[in-house]
């Protein structure tokens, strides 16, 4: 999407100002969709004038050569507006697009913007209705400059030339489109109201199916599957007697934009008959008046569309603007910071909680509840507003970019996006199979490789839904350390994996990252043999610091959290029973 870079700050004062800036971002386009089409508009309205004086000039006096002039100008008038209509046809598609680029450029700016807060302050449900749902509402109002344009310039023509013919017929065509405004513009309103409603369960309602989806496998195990899908049904069924409150709605639009236009056609040609009966106006005046008023259907119905798709639109960019907004004004002064931040490699410390992240060292974070863990992470690595630092500097005073270009948090959820093998473990980087194979094997992943049917070529499914839970989690890992971050902060890199493995990776993590910065929040005592340094957290602070086997001899909570639920007494009391809670190091 880099051919539709925001030209300058997105105008989130309202949806109407977000639309306009829509408009101006891509305003030579505008022009030109607005200059075709006016002239396609102007094509069709044209023809019955040309009409009436074949008519008038030719057929009337006999004159067969003015009959071939005029019908070979009409024939013209055709081939030209045909070819306007295709040029027209193309601007507004490009029209189209460029909208809805630019809105899925912003959403998706906002969302890297966001990180890891994003899942915490809006539901996947609505990212996903605004991508597939929202952005083509937006971007279909945008031909408005179009056909919208064109409408009002050919009704005023129209008016003009009937001018010329009956003043009286002139002044009831330019009544015309306001008596329409009346019948159509409290619909308009009431179509916003309730596609408001509808938008918003829509929006619920696709969260809990994304909500389910991704969960099924959970819901399968505990037997609420049936559950859920209830009451996903009892939800569709909402969401359905609303999407017919809209139908109810929006179908007398359309209704209004044919009928009335073809009672008005009605209602003019008869009293143009009557000047004509009364040779008050010639028979072609009243072939043009005809003429006229029947290409009139067109320009009303496209200003009822245009207003239809413009409801539409502000429904759609109020949720858009919304979105955008999120975070603004909580960490924006982060995201605009510009240092550079330490040097070299240096210390995070999170002075909430107490953790400090030494530079070159293996660091673990141990806790029974995972949401301290989780809160000291978002904090470090820079999800959410805190004073943590890194070198002495404030990392909220570090430039974005910078600071994810040297610290990367791999999250135990984070998302696996679909591709071949080598390029899920790229990541953002350029393929290597190389050090895609060694990435794997550190984290125990190679079997993974022979498993599948054409090796790192071999296709991963979104979300990795043809891998195991705990291929999964080793993929993520691997992803992780191919970026080789100067530090790289792992959230409980092994839970879901066997303890043969987990003492695999252990091993072999310490040997990568040997001369690297890297902190993991697990409570396996395998990985905490392995840390040079374990805070032990309570209540989110730390009560004690030190390697593994100085805390289970110091710590009898720290000994029962890693025990992972045995009954065990304490290992040091005499004739107490002792349970191993190291291991013997693995081969790499």
């Amino acid at each position: 999407m880099s051919g539709y870079a925001l030209p300058r700050e997105v105008d989130l004062r309202g949806p109407g100002r977000f639309l306009w800036w829509l408009v101006v971002s891509q305003l030579r386009r505008v022009l030109l969709a607005a200059l075709l089409g006016t002239l396609w508009m102007l094509g069709l309205a044209l023809p019955p004038y040309v009409l009436s004086l074949a008519i008038d000039d030719g057929l009337q006096h006999r004159r067969f050569s003015a009959l071939v002039g005029w019908a070979l100008v009409l024939l013209a008038m055709g081939a030209a507006n045909a070819y306007v209509a295709i040029m027209r046809h193309r601007t507004l598609t490009k029209v189209r697009m460029d909208g809805a680029f630019r809105t899925l450029n912003a959403v998706v700016e906002r969302s890297t913007t966001l990180g890891g807060a994003l899942v915490r302050k809006v539901s996947a449900g609505e990212v996903v209705t605004i991508g597939i749902g929202d952005v083509w509402v937006i971007s279909t109002s945008l031909t408005v400059v179009g056909p919208g344009v064109g409408a009002v310039i050919a009704y005023v023509v129209v008016a003009v030339l009937l001018l010329h013919i009956s003043p009286v017929l002139a002044l009831i065509v330019l009544l015309g489109a306001p008596l329409v405004a009346v019948f159509v513009g409290p619909l308009l309103g009431r179509l916003r109201r309730v596609g408001t409603d509808y938008r918003v369960k829509q929006g619920a309602l696709t969260g809990d199916l994304v909500d389910i989806v991704q969960g099924l496998g959970v819901l399968n195990g505990i037997g609420g599957k049936a559950l859920f899908a209830e009451r996903y049904r009892r939800a569709s069924g909402e969401l359905r007697e609303e999407g017919y409150r809209v139908g109810a709605v929006s179908s007398w639009i359309p209704a209004l934009g044919t009928g009335l236009p073809l009672i008005f056609l009605a209602v003019v040609t008869w009293l143009a008959a009557r000047m004509a009966a009364e040779h008050t106006i010639s028979i072609g005046d009243l072939v043009a008046v005809y003429g006229y008023v029947a290409v009139l259907v067109v320009p009303i119905a496209e200003l009822i569309d245009s207003g239809t798709n413009l409801s539409q639109a502000v429904v759609s960019a109020r949720r858009v603007i919304a979105m955008l907004k999120l975070g603004r004004g909580e960490t924006d002064p982060a995201t605009s910071a510009t240092g550079d931040g330490p040097i070299g490699p240096a210390d995070l410390y999170d002075p909430w909680s107490g953790v400090e992240v030494a530079t070159g060292r293996l660091t673990a974070l141990a806790c029974a509840r995972p949401a301290d863990a989780t809160a000291v992470v978002d904090r470090l690595g820079r999800f959410s507003p805190s004073e943590a630092t890194w070198g002495g500097v404030r990392i909220d005073t570090v430039a974005p970019h910078v600071f994810r270009e040297r610290v990367l948090v791999a999250d135990n959820e984070a998302d696996i996006f679909a591709g071949a093998l080598r390029d899920v473990v790229a990541g953002r980087f350029t393929p290597d199979d190389a050090l895609a194979a060694r990435a794997l094997s550190t984290a125990s992943a190679q079997d993974i490789v022979g498993a599948l049917p054409d090796g790192m070529s071999s296709a991963i499914e979104l979300l990795g839904k043809n891998l195991s839970g705990g291929q999964r989690q080793r993929v993520r890992l691997a992803r992780a350390l191919r970026a080789e971050p100067e530090v790289l902060i792992a959230v409980e890199p092994t839970s879901a994996v066997d303890a043969h493995t987990e003492s695999v990776i252990a091993e072999r993590l310490v040997t990568a990252r040997s001369s690297l910065t890297t902190l993991v929040t697990t409570t396996s005592p395998l990985l905490l043999d392995r840390a040079d340094i374990v805070h032990y957290l309570v209540d989110s602070r730390v009560v004690a610091t030190g390697t593994h086997h100085q805390l289970l001899a110091s710590q009898p909570g720290y000994r029962q959290l890693v025990s992972r639920g045995l009954d065990d007494e304490d290992p040091l009391a005499p004739g107490g029973t002792t349970i191993s809670l190291t291991t013997p190091k693995a081969a790499t």
